[in-house]
């Protein structure tokens, strides 16, 4: 039986089991992210990272939240880039979920709950994503949760050595 998933916003506390996740999937994840400063992987790396991230929080530009299974810890839903103007009002989704958790319809789970975030919320009209070509398990997830691909930003992000093109998401909420 598949464990419930839910999301929350992240806690101070969450600095070691996100810590233990990334220094285990730290080359699942390579690929896919861009290079972190070696204190990324340790628990007071991620309990900076996550004052920062409440930080922005309070002054909001972005919702940073984990993903639980079970009460868990799996991984984390982030909305970034949060442009709460009127004639704007979007947001950017960023995810990723434990190698093992991964299969087991978390990530999909995890997107649509913080779809409901940033609408209800938030108050957003707009949600973006971006992914890279070749992450064709998160092109399925943003797919799955109504997302539609609007384009490519080519030699966008520097990511495990070389510069790789992004395809660009969007998905107007409320529709």
């Amino acid at each position: 039986m598949r464990s419930s998933t839910r999301i929350r916003l992240i806690e101070p506390t969450d600095a070691g089991p996100i810590a233990a996740h990334r220094v285990r999937d730290f080359e699942a994840f390579r690929p896919w992210e861009p290079a972190q400063p070696a204190d990324f992987l340790t628990p007071e790396g991620q309990a900076e990272r996550i004052d920062s991230l409440l930080a922005g929080y309070r002054a909001g530009s972005v919702w940073p939240g984990v993903v639980l299974a079970d009460d868990e810890v799996i991984g984390q839903v982030t909305v970034g880039g949060i442009l709460p103007q009127p004639h704007l009002r979007r947001g950017s989704v960023g995810y990723w979920i434990a190698s093992v958790a991964q299969n087991q319809g978390h990530a999909g789970h995890a997107v649509g709950l913080v779809l409901r975030v940033m609408t209800d919320e938030l108050g957003l009209h707009r949600a973006e994503a971006s992914t890279n070509l070749e992450n064709l398990p998160s092109q399925r997830v943003l797919r799955r949760n109504g997302f539609s691909p609007y384009g490519v930003a080519h030699s966008s992000i520097f990511l495990d050595g070389s510069w790789r093109d992004g395809l660009l998401w969007e998905r107007v909420l409320g529709d």
